[in-house]
């Protein structure tokens, strides 16, 4: 049994709109990151043709009423399909507001469902919230329903080359409560952080060990299964020699990230699940 302790601890509970709120924050954390692998930042637009940080603005804009309805319903108990129709108008609010330009699917998908199961949280929980309150939550509710997504034919680019090259993709990913952002996103923010980084440079560390890591469909889709695991060498190398903290360690990401842009690679699960690190970090006090 787990020891729920911790959410007695005296922090006073987010609202749903606060959590919704820190969402849409840890989008734009994740956006002014740089220099990012393939990703768009505000200077630039990685290897994205089609996109650059105006639309992600436009997206972000769009998408701020989304997450605290989302963590609300999560609060009211709604089950999964009550929480899909949400992601569903979100979407369609997106690519209005982006001209079809997908932004943030990826994310309307994984923080949502995190929104939602933080609303669940609140709920049967007094005091703040904690990571293990969240995932326990996520499991209990709509677990049987995300195993059963697993199943369904992908349709999209992403679900597709997972499918496709049997990797892990998002639905599997959210099917077991996201062990990459709880198990190995949030542990090493944590670390670069107790290590003296700033904030920023822990976040781009911690995108480094999420790329190394991740089952990336994003990459498949557009490497296949050779760009997928050459990005996840070029990340894991990288790390072996310091990560960020090395002397050299926003030079040598800036040369990764060009090289990403040359093969025209981008790791968007991974963004997404930066930024579900940083609203864990937003939402939820420091242990």
């Amino acid at each position: 049994m787990r020891n729920f302790a911790l959410s007695q601890a005296p922090y006073p509970p987010p609202t749903p709109a606060a959590i919704g709120r820190a969402a849409t924050l840890a989008l734009y954390d994740e956006l002014s990151l740089a220099p990012k692998p393939g990703l768009v930042t505000l200077i630039d637009s990685g290897s994205h043709g089609d996109m650059d940080a105006h639309t992600f603005m436009r997206s972000l804009f769009s998408l701020r009423r989304y997450f605290a309805q989302i963590a609300e319903a999560g609060f009211g108990g709604a089950d999964f399909h009550g929480l899909e129709r949400h992601g569903i108008a979100a979407e369609a609010r997106m690519l209005a507001a982006t001209g079809g330009v997908n932004t943030h699917r990826g994310a309307i998908f994984m923080l949502g469902l995190l929104c939602a199961a933080a609303g669940a949280a609140l709920r049967e929980h007094a005091g703040a919230l904690h990571p293990e309150l969240l995932r326990d939550a996520l499991r209990r509710h709509w677990g049987d329903a995300l195993a059963r997504r697993t199943r369904r034919a992908p349709v999209l680019p992403g679900g597709i080359a997972a499918r496709q090259h049997g990797l892990r993709g998002a639905s599997e990913e959210a099917a077991l409560a996201f062990p990459v952002l709880f198990e190995t996103a949030l542990p090493a923010i944590r670390r670069a952080i107790a290590c003296g980084l700033t904030p920023s440079q822990a976040r781009l560390d911690t995108l480094f060990h999420i790329v190394a890591v991740l089952d990336d469909s994003n990459l498949a889709h557009r490497g296949g299964l050779a760009g997928l695991r050459w990005a996840q060498r070029a990340a894991r190398e990288f790390l072996d020699r310091g990560g960020i903290a090395q002397p050299d360690g926003l030079r040598e990401a800036q040369a990764i990230a060009d090289e990403f842009v040359r093969r025209r690679l981008s790791p968007g699960g991974a963004a997404d699940t930066l930024a579900a690190a940083c609203w864990i970090g937003r939402v939820c006090p420091a242990p």
